[in-house]
C-alpha cells in the first residue's frame, strides 16, 4: 500500500522492508503486491544489474503503470495476477528458481482509493465497485443488491469489526427497496445517518468490510502465505506489511506457528528434522517512524513482520509433479 503526497505515490516502510529482506546483489525477489512499484524500485537499486524481480498485481492499472515506469528495465517482470496464485506463477515464470525474498504489501493502494471510479473511497463519490480487478467477480453494488440482511450484517461485523453492523444492514435493506445503492456517496451518507461519529468517518469500517469481502482479501492472504513458505529458498525471507488487525493477526499467527517445533514433539529430548521450525522470526514488528508519518500520514496503521525460511518443506503434490 502506498500513500500519496502531491500526486507522488510513496511506498510505506521502504527502509524497514529493505532491512528485513536484506536483499543481496544478483538476488531474485518477488514483489507480490506491486502497486505503483515503489518497493520494487528500491529493491532494484539493491540487487544490482544481475538481479531479478518478479512483480505481481491483480489490478490491471497497476501493471500498466509498472510497464510505463520500468519499460527499459529487463530485470523486472510484471504479471497481472492475484498473489494467491503465487505458487502457480512461480511454476510458470521462475523456471524452478526459488526466490531469495518475497514481499506482500496487503490491502488497497492509495492510487485505488484516490480514483473515484474504483469505488473504494467514501470521500470521493463514484460507482460502488471496490474490485481490485474490475474485470473479475461482482461489484459491491451488485452484492448489496442481492445479499440477505444477515449476510450483510455478518460481513460488516466480522470484516469491519463494526458494532453497529445490524443497524447498518437494516438501513441498506430498507434503502435498496426504494432505490438501488450504486454510488459510494450514497452508501457513505446512509451509514453516516445511522452510525454515531467516534473520531473516524462513520463509514470507515463498512467500506473496509465490503472491500475485504468483495476481493476475498483474507482468504487470498492465507493462500499466499502458505505459497510463499513453499517457494522461498532456504535462507530466503518473507516480509509482510498489513494495515489492520484482521490481516496482521493472520500474519502473526502464521509466522509464529511455523517458527515453533511441531507441538507433537515439543519437550522431547530429540526433535526429528521434519518437526523442526520452518521459519525464524526476524526482529519484532515494525511501524512507521515519526519522519515517515509526517510525510505520509496513511502509513500510521502499517505493520511489517519478517521471517526467514530455515528448511525445506516435505514435497507438496505440486513440487512432486515438477520433479
Amino acid at each position: 500500500m502506498t500513500g500519496v503526497v502531491a500526486d507522488e505515490h510513496i511506498p510505506v516502510l521502504v527502509n524497514e522492508v529493505l532491512e528485513g529482506l536484506a536483499p543481496r546483489v544478483g538476488g531474485f525477489y518477488v514483489d507480490a503486491t506491486f502497486g505503483r512499484g515503489g518497493h520494487s524500485a528500491a529493491l532494484l537499486q539493491a540487487i544490482g544489474p544481475e538481479g531479478h524481480i518478479l512483480a505481481l498485481d491483480r489490478d490491471p492499472a497497476a501493471i500498466l503503470a509498472g510497464q510505463q515506469r520500468f519499460h527499459n528495465d529487463r530485470r523486472i517482470e510484471l504479471v497481472q495476477a492475484p498473489f494467491a496464485t503465487l505458487a502457480k506463477i512461480m511454476d510458470e515464470r521462475a523456471a524452478g528458481r526459488a526466490p531469495d525474498g518475497i514481499l506482500l504489501d496487503i490491502g488497497v493502494s492509495s492510487a485505488q482509493i484516490d480514483q473515484a471510479e474504483r469505488g473504494f473511497s467514501f470521500s470521493h463519490d463514484g460507482p460502488l465497485d471496490m474490485r481490485m480487478d474490475p474485470a473479475s467477480g461482482s461489484s459491491a453494488a451488485d452484492w448489496l443488491a442481492v445479499a440477505s440482511l444477515e449476510e450483510i450484517q455478518r460481513v460488516i461485523a466480522e470484516l469491519g469489526e463494526e458494532r453497529f453492523a445490524r443497524r447498518i444492514a437494516r438501513a441498506i435493506v430498507r434503502e435498496r427497496e426504494v432505490s438501488p445503492i450504486t454510488r459510494t456517496g450514497e452508501l457513505a451518507e446512509l451509514v453516516q445517518r445511522v452510525v454515531p461519529r467516534d473520531g473516524k468517518h462513520p463509514a470507515t469500517r463498512t467500506f473496509q468490510a465490503l472491500r475485504i469481502f468483495i476481493n476475498d482479501e483474507l482468504g487470498q492472504l492465507r493462500v499466499a502465505l502458505q505459497a510463499a513458505l513453499e517457494v522461498l529458498a532456504v535462507g530466503g525471507r518473507l516480509a509482510v506489511i498489513s494495515f489492520h488487525s484482521l490481516e496482521d493477526r493472520i500474519v502473526k499467527h502464521f509466522m509464529r506457528e511455523h517458527a515453533q517445533v511441531d507441538p507433537v514433539y515439543a519437550g522431547l529430548p530429540v526433535i526429528p528434522p521434519q518437526a523442526q521450525p520452518v521459519l525464524a522470526l526476524v526482529g519484532r514488528k515494525r511501524r512507521a517512524g515519526d519522519d515517515e508519518l509526517a510525510r505520509n500520514p496513511r502509513a500510521r496503521s502499517a505493520v511489517l513482520r519478517v521471517a526467514e525460511k530455515l528448511r525445506d518443506l516435505p514435497q507438496s503434490p505440486r513440487q512432486r509433479g515438477r520433479a
